[in-house]
């Protein structure tokens, strides 16, 4: 019997990231209070970097090669998943190298000096050369990045540079995209993604490598068996389809045109979703299924998009027509916190130069431009039977287009920033909105095409692109753009 567990997010864990200040304590007894002042800045590092949603582990200041090994080792047992080093003045790349190594995460350089430019006038007023230098060292940071960049590449080491002032606004939004990509990699590695049924058959962009998916992405892949979500189903008792039906008329706008019997149906099935995902720990999911006609599993089938909308609203994506890869797409931008609805390409409108997508199927609550439509379909366009269905548009506003692609080398993700824009969409039952790019209908199209995704994609609010190329760096994978 599948227990009515409760769903609990997947998306609230945080990303934890060490800190490392590197110096030179040759410095600390010839400049009095440098030392003391570098921390000052560490410190100011590590409450910006909490700030930005982060479980800082500071390892303190590193300031000699002995020291770098207790740091290595206290960032290891925390289990850090990407390492900011802050640059606080010169320092020796023999101090920096071991903690590299020996971690294994990516390592960000943040070569950021107090403040955008020495106050020349005030230093060279001190008179004492020796305070003059120790006000310069406190300033010197990019003395060290190209020694640290040489020996990085040397050794084979990741990493990456920020360049900038410590209160510089792009400074903490450059380093907030690599916290952001840091918790999506973490996310997807710890992920279960379910696999409900069968492809769609012929939709051979669609098929994917699932072991490449896995080994990519870290996720485990989880196959599942239509008579566990039926039994499931069977099992669903009075109080908790009733308390489903209850949730239907809260979250959603529910067309009058339903029928009992149709929002009973879809009721029950929502909590069997519901059950099979707590039961296996899911934290997205592939379906298709089609049956004989008149089979028992036709009927679970086309009475799944309520429950799997419900689904992916908190936080375990859905993605139909066994979508793995866009299943993919979809939890990446769930755990950046932007939606991450399944859409397809619908139609261009040439006079208005924009780009309609939509799909049948699950959509996201927090993108939705007003409440979310539960509306009855006579037909499924392409696939078997009738039931409910979504209707609704994509908030108004910047948008980001997610696909997860696999060519002959591998797997890759594609991007495009856009505008959800105003205007007629199809009342047709199905979510779809309208999109503007800033290179045209025609262009966008006929570029997005030819870097080879499936039709499907992701749809997340607000622009991206910086985060998700973050990731593909985390990933070792490549990254393409349109737009």
């Amino acid at each position: 019997m599948c227990s009515e567990n409760t769903l609990v997010s997947v998306n609230n864990k945080k990303v934890k990231a060490g800190l490392l200040g590197v110096g030179l304590d040759t410095y600390w007894p010839q400049f009095a209070g440098l030392r003391e002042r570098l921390l000052g800045y560490q410190n100011e590092i590590a409450a910006r970097m909490g700030a930005l949603g982060a479980e800082v582990v500071d390892a303190g200041l590193v300031d000699n090669p002995a020291k770098a090994a207790d740091a290595a080792a206290l960032l290891r047992r925390e289990g850090v998943e990407i390492l900011f080093l802050f640059i606080s003045t010169y320092a020796l790349s023999s101090t920096v190298l071991p903690v590299a190594q020996r971690l294994g995460v990516p390592v960000v350089l943040l070569n950021t000096q107090p403040v955008p430019a020495i106050d020349y006038a005030r230093l060279n007023a001190l008179g004492d050369r020796g305070k003059m230098t120790g006000e310069w060292l406190a300033h010197c940071q990019a003395c060290s990045a190209p020694e640290f960049a040489s020996v990085f590449n040397r050794a084979g080491v990741r990493y990456e540079i920020i360049s900038g002032w410590l209160g510089e606004a792009a400074v903490w939004e450059e380093a907030g995209e690599w916290l952001a990509a840091a918790h999506v990699v973490a996310g997807m590695r710890d992920n279960r993604l379910g696999v409900l049924g069968h492809y769609y058959c012929g939709m051979l962009d669609v098929y994917t490598d699932t072991t490449r998916q896995s080994a990519v992405f870290g996720t485990h892949i989880e196959l599942l068996e239509m008579c566990e979500l039926r039994e499931c189903r069977d099992g669903a008792t009075g109080d908790a389809v009733a308390a489903k039906l209850g949730e239907f008329t809260e979250r959603f706008d529910v067309s009058p045109q339903c029928e009992p019997a149709e929002l009973e149906r879809a009721a029950r099935t929502a909590v069997a979703l519901d059950a099979l995902v707590a039961r296996h720990r899911l934290g997205a999911l592939a379906y298709y299924y089609e049956g004989r006609a008149g089979n028992e599993y036709e009927d679970i089938a086309t009475s799944v998009i309520a429950g799997n909308t419900l689904l992916t609203g908190a936080g375990v994506p859905v993605a139909g027509e066994c979508e793995i890869k866009n299943a993919q797409a979809m939890k990446i931008m769930s755990l950046l916190g932007a939606g991450g609805s399944f859409s397809e390409f619908y139609a261009l409108d040439f006079n208005d130069d924009i780009v309609m997508l939509g799909h049948d199927g699950p959509a996201h609550f927090a993108i939705a431009q007003g409440r979310v439509g539960l509306v009855p379909v006579p037909v499924y366009h392409g696939k078997p039977g009738k039931g409910l269905s979504i209707q609704m548009s994509v908030k108004h506003g910047p948008v980001t287009l997610l696909s997860v692609c696999e060519n002959r080398d591998g797997v890759f993700l594609l991007v495009a920033q856009g505008e959800s824009v105003a205007g007629p969409v199809l009342q047709i039952g199905n979510t779809n909105s309208r999109y503007r790019f800033s290179i045209g209908a025609k262009r966008f199209i006929n570029e997005w095409s030819k870097h080879g995704p499936s039709h499907h994609c992701a749809i997340g609010v607000g622009h991206l692109a910086g985060t998700l190329e973050k990731t593909a760096k985390l990933l070792g994978i490549p990254f393409a753009r349109v737009c």
